[in-house]
C-alpha cells in the first residue's frame, strides 16, 4: 500500500467542464491540485489515449499524479496509476502498471472496501456518500456513517459522490483519507478550485 499523493482527487467529466479537459486540468494543476483521475470512459479509444498521454505530460510538469480509470494498458502506457471497478484482478493490474503506480478501486459498500483491501489495493473510493446525479444507480447515499465505519478497515478511503468544498471537511472528520470531487471541480470557478486545493 502506497501513500496517497493528495487528500483531493479530481475526477474528470468533459460533459460538465466549461472548457476542454486539458484546459480545465491545466487550471486545476496551476491552482495546486496534485491528483487527477481521468474518467471520461465514453470517449472513443483513440481520443481517450491521446487525452491520457496529454494529461500525463501536464501532471508530470506540475509534479502531480495521474490515475486512469478502467484501462490498465492505457494507464501503463501513460505511466499512470489505474482505478478499477470492484472485483477486478488487482494483482494483474499492478504487474502491468508497475510497482510504483497507484492501484485504486471503486467501492459502493464496506464489503467492497474490505475486498479491495484484501486484494492489495492502495485505496478505494466509497460512493455515493451524498446524493448525486452522477451516481443514480448505486442506491441511496451512504452518508458520513459509512466513512466512520470504514475507518477501522486499514485501507485509505476517499469519499465520492456529492462531495462539495463545504462537505469535504465533514468527510475527513468522519474518517475519510481524502475526497474525490467531480462536479464542483469541473464546473467551479477559481475560488472553488483554490478551496478544494487547500483541504
Amino acid at each position: 500500500m502506497r501513500a496517497l499523493p493528495a487528500r483531493l482527487l479530481v475526477v474528470t467529466d468533459r460533459h460538465q467542464a466549461p472548457t476542454s479537459i486539458p484546459d480545465r486540468v491545466e487550471m486545476l494543476l496551476a491552482a495546486g491540485i496534485r491528483w487527477i483521475w481521468l474518467r471520461d470512459r465514453d470517449l472513443p479509444a483513440g481520443e481517450r489515449r491521446a487525452l491520457a498521454l496529454d494529461l500525463a505530460a501536464r501532471a508530470a510538469r506540475h509534479g502531480a499524479t495521474l490515475t486512469v480509470g478502467a484501462n490498465v494498458a492505457l494507464a501503463a502506457e501513460a505511466g499512470a496509476g489505474v482505478h478499477l471497478g470492484a472485483g477486478a484482478d488487482l494483482a494483474a493490474a499492478r504487474r502491468m502498471v508497475g510497482p510504483g503506480a497507484l492501484v485504486g478501486v471503486s467501492a459502493h459498500s464496506l464489503g467492497e472496501v474490505q475486498a479491495a483491501r484484501d486484494g492489495g489495493a492502495d485505496y478505494a473510493t466509497l460512493s455515493p456518500i451524498f446524493a448525486t446525479s452522477s451516481k443514480p444507480g448505486y442506491g441511496p447515499a451512504l452518508g458520513l456513517a459509512a466513512l466512520r465505519a470504514e475507518a477501522d478497515l486499514g485501507l485509505p478511503v476517499l469519499a465520492l459522490g456529492g462531495v462539495t468544498a463545504a462537505a469535504a471537511r465533514d468527510c475527513l472528520d468522519a474518517g475519510a483519507a481524502g475526497v474525490a470531487v467531480m462536479g464542483e471541480a469541473m464546473r467551479g470557478d477559481a475560488a472553488v478550485r483554490a478551496a478544494l486545493a487547500r483541504i
